[in-house]
């Protein structure tokens, strides 16, 4: 986008601008804002906001759309991780529902029935396991509910065969109702 392009845009945080108007680009990215759109008629949006460890904050939805703007919003390397984790998932679970919640994303059956979802952290990406005792071998990190585990992916260190027979096995087994 060209100095002075037109950009339609949302005011707020008492910037003053409201509607059509001419601006810079360096106006919008100096406040945290990504286009969409080609040419010189783009639309400003707010990048979300990312929580402590690098989580972003992504609203609550069903379905993909959610998932794929929470994956799009992962900062650095983890983005590539959830990339990879997501195509993992619905490579072995094709049928899987998906979900935002809790700043993160849920995979499961039909019916608000889940086997795990994934979060960031500062230095990891976080896989949970809703059963997680019932996989084989146990994934290593516990938690403080009884059947969940935990499997910390750290840049360029992903076991996919490992995170592969994992995926397989939650999604054989009835996910957790939340």
């Amino acid at each position: 986008m060209s100095r002075g392009a037109v950009v339609y845009h949302q005011g707020g945080a008492g910037n003053g601008l409201v509607g059509r108007e001419k601006v810079s680009r360096q106006f919008y990215v100096d406040r945290g804002v990504d286009f969409v759109g080609g040419g010189d008629l783009m639309t400003a949006q707010k990048k979300p906001k990312l929580l402590s460890g690098g989580n972003p904050q992504i609203p609550k939805g069903e379905g993909d759309g959610p998932v794929q703007k929470y994956i799009a919003a992962m900062p650095g390397w983890k983005r590539n991780v959830g990339e990879r984790l997501d195509s993992l998932i619905v490579g072995t679970a094709p049928d899987v529902h998906k979900a935002v919640k809790w700043n993160q994303p849920f995979y499961g059956h039909e019916g608000d029935d889940w086997f795990l979802s994934f979060r960031c952290y500062t230095n990891y990406v976080q896989v949970q396991f809703f059963k997680g005792t019932s996989l084989d071998p146990i994934p290593p990190k516990e938690s403080k509910h009884e059947e969940v585990r935990y499997f910390d992916i750290h840049e360029d260190e992903l076991d996919e065969k490992q995170l592969l027979s994992w995926v397989e096995q939650a999604s054989r087994l009835p996910g957790e109702k939340m």
